[in-house]
């Protein structure tokens, strides 16, 4: 890829760097890994590899808005400026607020938390990096006196032992599970140990696999600090010298964990697989263990990561090569935003707000009246804006009608204020819905700047497309509204470059080593020079010199935090935190007898504003879905397929049926990411209490209590189209973009009168169409023009209805002849062999039943096999898992086979 751009992926915290080049006269852009990123090392997932398909300013914003109606740049800051004004005039600086986003560059970030904190007065703004990373962010900072993750993706090729806790990584962070992958082919010493809830794809490579009861990490790490006295496996020099909070963090422990079967009994595990464990940890020196969400997101999750956390410093497993507690983040730039305080109890440059720390920003920003308190974290904030104290609310680049907790009531509070602003980069989202004011903001591909990954290293984010239409940056957009509120002096930045050189001038103010976070060096970067800023790990103090090298191995690193054992507490020593368990915030009920547990799947990312547009990633789960155990099928009569109705206090959603013994029996998995733009009745957003942890304020997303029924309705259906199509009057919508042809999943609750005449909409004039109808109910139509297929709709009075990707496939060929359209028809192929069955590998867009086909006919017996045959498996290898599990399939039907021949 001669003349291709060096950047930096937009989706998960992993950060891997990419080569993108735009394609020639207006052809598609080629995306491919960096093969000398260090977070990544040419490696690349299916939303990366797809990042191509996403570019089309198809449903982009590209002018601003007021009240629906488009306008110029100048009206609608000054709408924005001016609304502002008047409610800080009349309510005070806490009647308005931000929320914003882990999508938006450092850069971004900086300016708008300089806005709001510096000028406006207050600390009311809060990033839906809230939702997913502050309960790492508060038990890092109670351990260490400052919010630094310890490790870096390296410790995970030199551990020894690997424990992922509430981490699917195989899904969620799919290059670094590829990297535990290898690190386990290449050592055979190294286990992996993988604590959760359900039976994720990540347990493919698990040595020992505890499914613990949802709530119970600190049992079972107050358990592993208990057994590790006992086991004399402590480091009883480097607590002594390095630590406090030892005696009640283990007194915390005895009580709450005393033994082996007290722990088991209260996670749902098996005594000896919890033995195995903390044996394996207490004699293993090299230990890391990587936690995400299912750890943060909780009403406890500060106490879990200082329960993790615990087991670590009591043992001395910190600051040293692969071993300590590292946090994964979610977004690209969840890390950025926290180093500039887009968290609502941060200043900036990870600084509290202490006396000292407020005087220090006044005069370096020359704020005219600095917050001098922390603000509303995200669940209060809005809150606050369902309670009418806050007047006016500017969000950018997230949509929180859909990610978070008691969804329904955002929306509702969204729609009573006086006064809300959306900047994104898509004209339709649930949140834009509510908008006055919408301002159209460059993506990824068009903006530049920086994101800071998982392991603290800093990259650039480049340009390689024009901005379309009106679309601005948003630091120039928070920056334009700063100047119209009279700030315009403290806001005279020329480019991105300006923005990071303050913020790196700002982080090494008055700091002199007594704040962890520091990138001194970078605040005399050139414009060139920052153009061609190479990934660093912070901190680069500026006595290291410019950070210009793209191996921090080489000249200008510093030492790995906490290699000295010192820390940035008032001691200088570590903390040790007592952890005495507490329940989740909800429990079963009999009217709720179900706990359910959110999540992310595969192939999307958050509320699927970007990768919906991706034909290849919506192959895999085209619909909204919801996974529950054999046993919990049976007791509620729900079947694999079935539509189900899934309902809490708050709402209810209806998703697609899957049954697996995943989940444990009495728990149920729904993923978060369908909005009303892909299906009608499947916020699951909406059902979750919005309960926070008391230290972080992240919200309790992984348990909500529910009940789940079969939803039955009158009728099922599908219809595809090489055209997208508006469908009104069904109960059941959901929508998928697929190679060539939208997919739409259908039912409802009343049967039309004639089922020709409902399908006029969608098939057209009559005298293009193939029709069936039967006295079963079942209908089936398809509009055929110049030989090929338009559109087709099939409906039935039960779910079982002919193969979607069979079909679909039809709409790639140029002719149909009269023995397809009477298989269309008949609702089957008109040759064996045509079905290639839902998506599995969406690399290579491989289906299941083509896998199966292979591995049966071929008699392939390994994934690496299949990837020889198919390429499935060969790029990201997400899809690895589910090759083992067909693998296993195939090989279970052949000896059942076998059995019933003898």
């Amino acid at each position: 890829m001669s003349g291709a751009t060096r950047t930096t992926c937009p989706y998960c915290g992993v950060g891997c760097g990419l080569l993108a080049e735009r394609g020639a006269d207006g052809g598609e852009a080629k995306i491919r890994a960096d093969p000398e990123h260090p977070a990544n090392r040419g490696r690349i997932c299916s939303k990366g590899a797809a990042l191509h398909e996403t570019l089309g300013l198809e449903g982009r914003l590209l002018h601003p808005e007021i009240r629906g109606r488009r306008a110029t740049w100048a009206e609608a800051l000054d709408v924005v400026a001016g609304g502002f004004r008047r409610a800080i005039a009349m309510h005070g600086p806490d009647a308005v607020a931000f929320y914003v986003s882990g999508q938006l560059l450092t850069e971004d970030y900086y300016v708008a938390n300089k806005l709001m904190k510096g000028f406006i007065g207050s600390a009311n703004i809060d990033t839906n990096s809230r939702l997913c990373m502050a309960s790492a962010v508060a038990g890092y900072k109670r351990a260490f006196g400052t919010d630094t993750v310890p490790n870096e993706y390296a410790d995970l090729d030199l551990a020894d032992l690997i424990v992922l806790v509430g981490s699917n990584l195989a899904w969620c962070h799919p290059v670094l599970y590829q990297r535990v992958v290898q690190a386990k082919g290449r050592n055979a010493k190294v286990r992996v140990v993988v604590i959760d809830p359900r039976r994720t794809a990540t347990c493919d490579v698990a040595d020992l696999f505890l499914q613990i009861r949802p709530g119970t990490d600190v049992q079972l790490f107050n358990g592993l600090l208990n057994h590790l006295r006992r086991d004399d496996a402590l480091d009883w020099e480097f607590v002594d010298a390095h630590t406090e909070g030892f005696g009640a963090a283990m007194s915390a422990a005895k009580e709450s964990a005393p033994s082996v079967p007290s722990v088991a009994a209260a996670c749902g595990l098996d005594e000896d697989d919890v033995l195995e464990f903390f044996r394996w940890f207490a004699r293993t020196p090299r230990v890391v263990t990587a936690f995400s969400q299912g750890v943060n997101q909780s009403t406890s999750g500060t106490d879990k990561v200082n329960a993790i956390v615990n087991v670590h410093l009591a043992t001395g497993r910190i600051g040293k090569p692969g071993m300590g507690p590292f946090s994964l983040t979610g977004q690209p730039n969840a890390m950025g935003g926290r180093e500039v305080g887009g968290l609502a109890n941060q200043l900036a440059a990870h600084m509290d707000f202490t006396v000292e720390n407020i005087e220090r920003v006044r005069r370096f920003w020359h704020a005219r009246r600095l917050a001098t308190a922390p603000g509303l974290k995200a669940v209060d904030l809005f809150e606050a804006l369902d309670a009418g104290r806050i007047k006016a609310i500017w969000i950018m680049a997230t949509n929180p009608v859909v990610s978070m907790p008691d969804a329904e009531r955002v929306r509702r509070a969204l729609e009573r204020c006086e006064l809300v602003v959306v900047s994104d980069c898509v004209r339709d989202t649930d949140t834009s819905a509510c908008a006055h004011v919408l301002l159209p903001a460059t993506t990824w591909g068009e903006k530049s700047g920086t994101v800071t990954n998982s392991e603290r290293r800093i990259s650039r984010q480049r340009k390689f497309l024009p901005e379309p239409g009106e679309s601005r940056a948003d630091w120039w957009v928070v920056a334009e509204v700063a100047r119209r509120m009279g700030f315009g002096a403290e806001f005279d930045y020329r480019s991105s470059a300006d923005v990071f050189r303050e913020h790196a001038r700002l982080s090494a103010f008055e700091n002199g080593g007594t704040r962890a976070f520091d990138i001194g060096a970078c605040s005399g970067l050139t414009d060139a020079e920052y153009d061609a800023l190479e990934p660093f790990q912070w901190p680069r103090r500026a006595e290291r010199g410019a950070a210009r090298t793209i191996n921090d191995g080489a000249g200008g690193s510093e030492p790995r935090p906490f290699a000295d054992g010192r820390f940035f507490t008032r001691s200088g020593k570590a903390q040790l935190i007592a952890t005495p368990p507490r329940a989740p915030a909800e429990r079963a009920t009999p009217d709720y007898p179900l706990v359910m547990n959110t999540g992310r799947i595969r192939d999307q990312w958050h509320t699927m504003t970007r990768t919906g547009h991706s034909p290849r990633l919506m192959g895999h789960n085209p619909e909204p879905f919801v996974v529950l155990h054999p046993l919990d099928g049976a007791r509620f009569a729900v079947a694999n397929g079935d539509l189900a109705e899934v309902r809490s206090a708050r709402g209810r959603v209806v998703v697609r049926v899957s049954v697996a013994d995943s989940v444990a029996p009495g728990h149920v998995f729904a993923p978060m990411h369908w909005s009303a733009q892909f299906a009608n009745v499947a916020r699951v957003g909406g059902l979750i209490a919005a309960a926070a942890d008391p230290v972080s304020g992240q919200p309790e997303l992984k348990h909500a209590a529910v009940s789940i029924r079969r939803y039955e309705p009158a009728w099922h259906g599908f219809a595809l189209s090489r055209e997208a199509l508006t469908i009104e009057g069904c109960a059941y919508l959901a929508r998928a973009r697929g190679q060539g042809v939208w997919r739409y999943e259908l039912a409802g609750e009343t049967t039309p009168e004639s089922w020709p005449d409902w399908a006029d909409a969608l098939l057209g004039p009559r005298a293009q169409r193939v029709e069936l109808i039967d006295s079963a109910g079942r209908y089936r139509g398809a509009r055929v023009i110049a030989e090929r297929l338009q559109a087709c709709v099939f409906v039935a009075r039960s779910k079982a209805l002919p193969s979607r990707t069979w079909l679909a496939g039809l709409f790639g060929d140029d002719k149909l002849d009269d023995a397809v359209r009477l298989a269309i028809l008949a609702g089957r192929p008109a040759k064996p062999g045509m079905e290639s069955g839902p998506i599995v590998c969406s690399c290579f867009s491989v289906g299941r039943s083509t896998l199966l086909r292979a591995i049966r006919t071929q008699d392939l017996v390994s994934a690496d096999a299949i990837g020889k045959a198919l390429r499935a498996g060969t790029n990201c290898g997400s899809c690895v898992p589910e090759l083992n599990a067909l693998l296993a399939e195939a090989a279970g039907t052949v000896a059942a086979a076998a059995s019933v021949g003898n």
